[in-house]
C-alpha cells in the first residue's frame, strides 16, 4: 500500500488525506498539533488515528531537521506533500522574517530528509502582484505580500530537488465550523455570517478565481503521478470578484443581496492581498483529462455545499 505523507494537517491537508484514503492510499498527516484536537493537548502525543476518517497523525515541527528526519524514518512514506504554512497572509505581513524562515526551513529539511521522494508543494496565487488579471505558469513571479516571498522561497527549495511539482493554487474554499474562528476560509466565512443575519462587507475590486477544497484534493492527488510538469497552476474557471462570490453566497442561502456590502480592497484586511489573485494554466487540462478531473465554477460549488449543508 502506497504511503504518503502530508505536512499540514489543515483544512487542504486534511481535504488531500481524505481523498488519498478514499483512492486506497495510507496517508499520514504530519504537524504540530492534531488536526482533531483544537487546542493542545494536556498530554503529549505520538501518534494519533482520527476516527473521523482512516487516517493517522504524528507530531512534527516541520522548522526542526531533525525532527523531520525522525519522522521520515519512521513513517517511511511513498510520497510527500507539503502544505504547511504559517498561511495567514495578516500574520505573515506583521512577522515577514518569521513566516520565510518557517516556509523555507520545512521545505529544505523535508526535501533533505526524503531525497529523491515524488514531492508536490502546494503554493499560492500570492507569488504575483496581482497586476495582471491572468497568471499563467510563465508569468514572471513579483509577490505583493510577506506570504507570497516565504512561499516562493519555499518554491525555489523545493524545484531544486529531483522529482517534485510545485502546485500553485487560487483561493481554496469549503466548509469549515463556525468555532474556526478567523481561520474561516471566504465561503465558509460569509455563509456562516449571512446565515447568522449578519451583514458581509467583501472588495469589489478584489479578483480571484475560487477553487473547491474536493478540487483541489483531487488535483494534488493526480499530481503525485510521476511525469507532472515541475510547475503547475490550479484556478477555477471563474474570475469573480470577492463581492460577487458574497453576493452567489447569498443567492444560494436565499437571502437578499443587500445583506452583502460591497467596498474598496484598502478599506479593510484584504489591503495586504493582490488585486488580482487569478490562476490560469497551460498544463492543467492535459493531468485532468489522464484522471478523468474537472475543476467545478463558483455557481456549481456554492450549489454543491450548500446542499450538503451541515
Amino acid at each position: 500500500m502506497t504511503r504518503t505523507l502530508i505536512v499540514g494537517s489543515g483544512f487542504v491537508g486534511r481535504a488531500v488525506a481524505t481523498r488519498l484514503a478514499a483512492t486506497g492510499d495510507r496517508p499520514v498527516l504530519a504537524s504540530r498539533r492534531p488536526p482533531a484536537v483544537p487546542a493542545g493537548p494536556r498530554e503529549p502525543l505520538d501518534w494519533v488515528p482520527l476516527d473521523w476518517v482512516p487516517l493517522d497523525w504524528v507530531p512534527l515541527d516541520a522548522a526542526d531537521a531533525e525532527a523531520c528526519a525522525r519522522t521520515v524514518d519512521r513513517v517511511r512514506p511513498d510520497r510527500l506533500v507539503l502544505v504547511h504554512g504559517p498561511s495567514d497572509v495578516t500574520w505573515c505581513e506583521a512577522d515577514p522574517a518569521r513566516a520565510a524562515a518557517l516556509h523555507t526551513a520545512a521545505a529544505a529539511n523535508l526535501t533533505a530528509a526524503a531525497p529523491g521522494l515524488r514531492t508536490v508543494l502546494v503554493s499560492t496565487d500570492n507569488v504575483f502582484d496581482g497586476t495582471s488579471p491572468h497568471n499563467d505558469e510563465s508569468t514572471p513571479t513579483a509577490p505583493a505580500n510577506a506570504y507570497g516571498r516565504a512561499k516562493l522561497r519555499a518554491e525555489h527549495v523545493v524545484r531544486a530537488a529531483p522529482d517534485t511539482t510545485v502546485l500553485r493554487v487560487s483561493l481554496v474554499y469549503g466548509w469549515e465550523p463556525p468555532e474556526s474562528g478567523k481561520w474561516l476560509n471566504f465561503f465558509a466565512s460569509c455563509a456562516h455570517r449571512l446565515r447568522a443575519g449578519d451583514t458581509v462587507e467583501a472588495p469589489d475590486d478584489q479578483w480571484t478565481t475560487p477553487v473547491l477544497v474536493d478540487d483541489v484534493a483531487a488535483v494534488t492527488a493526480a499530481a503525485l503521478t510521476a511525469g507532472t510538469p515541475p510547475l503547475l497552476h490550479l484556478g477555477g474557471p471563474d474570475r469573480i470578484s470577492r463581492a460577487a462570490w458574497a453576493q452567489a453566497v447569498a443567492d444560494g442561502l436565499g437571502v437578499p443581496r443587500n445583506r452583502v456590502r460591497p467596498v474598496p480592497r484598502a478599506a479593510g484586511r484584504y489591503a495586504s492581498r493582490p488585486a488580482n489573485t487569478c490562476l490560469t494554466s497551460d498544463r492543467l487540462d492535459t493531468l485532468l483529462a489522464a484522471h478523468g478531473l474537472r475543476v467545478r465554477g463558483v455557481a456549481e460549488g456554492v450549489r454543491t455545499l450548500l446542499e450538503a449543508a451541515p
